[in-house]
């Protein structure tokens, strides 16, 4: 038992768990202080709401599967922008252009899918495309900051913010008066389906499974994808000699170079693969074929971008990690958005929790290094 709670695995664990029960117990408080200090709300919907939160889509009754299928469908792209994040962590570097990167994606899986006739080539062949190509535009808009932090040593966190924007602004004006609009539906804002092209990403039959009677829910295979890619991601990092190197550049690059090592190249390197990462998660969001991307971005950025970041910290930088924390935060969102149907609460307060849990993430390390400590100290 001491030998297990010695590996850095279990440590992350504990401290994960730790910074979980912090934000919802602080939610809980909130939840009790609006229950008391609002004549409308008795105080036993504080403890009902708390329930409701931390059911997550099972809150919601007949509607649980459906629910629970589009939670699966939408921790996806929080995946990859959480790995996104993790990796680029792992190598010294903070990645908060995932935003960017997520749209540059998102805009090339969209144009290389509606672009392609599908009586032409084969829908799948156009899919597979779709994803490469998203995935490499997102690692060139991640090389960019990585460039300008090899070469020039600039701050990446300015540089990507930089880089945000100007993705969001690219974005707005390659689609616009576009023939990708979707005018059939009369829905100007949005960019058509990748459907009308025949084009969407396998079910297996998951959306009949996770169904609300007779309405299907959005789930596809693009979870067993991200599932799949953490967990390449996972042994590349810990098991093969390019995952040390970009750790060790990550440590010290001074030290790395008078090691042998190329840092440069693995500085950028690592912001390229942080941006396919983020990108990948945009795409197979895009490939579903049923969703409707909002082509004028230039005044706002999606979140699971910056959602990335939550998933990442909650995971200590675990690639593994990062599919349950980015699982766990969309179960509490889904919660919130039940809150407001059941209790008096409104969905923001799921939302409040989320932002504590993450901002008692922020401690992890310290928890980590105090259970370090004390190992030490017992050993003496």
């Amino acid at each position: 038992m001491k030998e297990f709670l010695k590996k850095d695995g279990t440590r992350s664990l504990i401290a994960s768990i730790l910074c979980i029960l912090g934000g919802i117990f602080v939610g809980f408080v909130v939840l009790l202080l609006l229950a008391i200090f609002t004549k409308d709300i008795p105080i036993g919907q504080a403890f009902q709401g708390l329930g409701i939160v931390l059911s997550g889509p099972f809150s919601s009754g007949r509607n649980a599967m459906f629910q629970l299928g589009n939670m699966l469908f939408n921790t996806t792209p929080l995946i990859f922008t959480g790995l996104s994040v993790a990796i680029a962590f792992k190598t010294g570097l903070f990645n908060i252009g995932a935003p960017g990167q997520y749209l540059m994606g998102a805009m090339a899986a969209l144009i290389v899918s509606l672009s392609i006739p599908s009586s032409v080539v084969p829908p799948a062949i156009i899919w597979i495309l779709a994803l490469l190509a998203g995935a490499l535009a997102g690692a060139l808009w991640g090389a960019i900051p990585g460039m300008f932090k090899a070469f020039l040593n600039l701050n990446e966190v300015i540089v990507c913010i930089m880089s945000n924007w100007i993705a969001a602004n690219v974005v707005s004006w390659v689609f616009a008066d576009s023939k990708f609009i979707n005018y059939a539906e009369t829905k100007v804002n949005f960019i058509v389906k990748t459907e009308t092209n025949n084009i969407a990403t396998p079910t297996l039959g998951l959306d009949s499974l996770f169904s609300g009677g007779s309405v299907k829910s959005y789930v596809d295979i693009s979870i067993f994808i991200a599932i799949f890619v953490a967990i390449v991601m996972y042994i590349i990092m810990n098991k093969t000699t390019f995952g040390y190197e970009l750790q060790a550049c990550g440590f010290n690059k001074n030290a790395s170079k008078y090691a042998g090592m190329n840092e440069k190249r693995n500085i950028i390197l690592s912001m390229a693969i942080a941006g396919a990462l983020a990108a990948s998660g945009a795409a197979l969001w895009a490939l579903n074929g049923h969703q409707d991307f909002k082509w004028e971005t230039y005044l706002t950025l999606p979140a699971d971008g910056f959602n990335g970041i939550s998933a990442a910290l909650l995971a200590s930088n675990n690639p593994i990690g990062v599919i349950f924390s980015a699982l766990f935060l969309k179960f509490i969102n889904v919660g919130g958005s039940n809150l407001a149907a059941n209790t008096a609460f409104n969905e923001y307060v799921s939302q409040l929790i989320i932002a504590m849990i993450v901002y008692f993430s922020g401690f992890a390390r310290y928890i980590i290094s105090v259970m370090k400590i004390k190992g030490v100290e017992k050993v003496r």
